[in-house]
C-alpha cells in the first residue's frame, strides 16, 4: 500500500514536469521573441580632447570665500561648529579628541597642535598656514584637499556657510587674524 502511494506522488510529479516542459515548448512556438539590434536610445556623444575629459575628471574647486568674509556672520559658524564639536574641541588650551582643537586655527600652521597624532599627508603641510583659502578647500571637501587625511567629513557644499564657519573660527583667538 505504502508503495502504491509512493508510485502515485512519483507520477503526479512527473505529469507535472512533462505539462511543465509541453507547455514551455507551445509557448515558445506561439510567441517569439524579437530583441532590438540597437540601443532604444541613442546618446549622441561629442568627442572631447583628451585634456578636457582630464580637467573634467577632476572635482571642481569651490567657490572662494574670501569676498564673503566681511559679511560672514560668525554666531551662524558657531552654529555649524556644533558638528565639529563631536570631534574638536575650541577653547582655548582644550585638549584634544578624535581631532585636534581649533584654538587659533586661522592662519596658524597645518598640524599645529603637539601631541596630536595627525595623518602623514597633513604632517607634511606643517610649514603652510591655513589662510583663509586652505580653509575653505578643506572644508569644502577634506580628503580631496589634503588626500590622506584622516578627517572623517563630508564637507560643507555652500560658500557662505564655510564663508561663517572660518568667521567663527577666526574670532577664536586672542589677536583674530585680519580680514583680506
Amino acid at each position: 500500500m505504502a508503495g502504491s502511494l509512493f508510485n502515485k506522488i512519483l507520477m503526479a510529479i512527473l505529469a507535472a514536469m512533462l505539462l511543465a516542459m509541453a507547455a514551455g515548448f507551445l509557448s515558445k512556438q506561439l510567441v517569439a521573441p524579437h530583441f532590438p539590434t540597437e540601443t532604444a536610445y541613442k546618446v549622441d556623444v561629442q568627442e572631447a580632447a583628451p585634456a578636457a575629459s582630464q580637467a573634467a575628471a577632476a572635482p571642481a574647486a569651490p567657490d572662494p570665500v574670501t569676498p564673503l568674509l566681511a559679511a560672514a556672520d560668525p554666531a551662524a559658524g558657531q552654529k555649524l561648529s556644533k558638528a565639529c564639536a563631536a570631534c574638536h574641541s575650541f577653547e582655548k588650551g582644550g585638549a584634544a579628541k578624535v581631532g585636534p582643537n581649533l584654538w587659533n586655527v586661522v592662519n596658524g600652521p597645518h598640524a599645529h597642535m603637539d601631541g596630536f597624532a595627525y595623518s602623514d599627508a597633513m604632517k607634511g603641510l606643517h610649514d603652510k598656514t591655513w589662510d583663509y583659502e586652505a580653509l575653505n578647500l578643506f572644508l569644502a571637501n577634506p580628503k580631496a584637499a589634503i588626500p590622506g587625511t584622516k578627517m572623517n567629513f563630508a564637507g560643507l557644499k555652500k560658500a557662505e556657510e564655510r564663508a561663517n564657519l572660518i568667521a567663527y573660527l577666526r574670532s577664536l583667538s586672542d589677536s583674530p587674524a585680519p580680514l583680506p
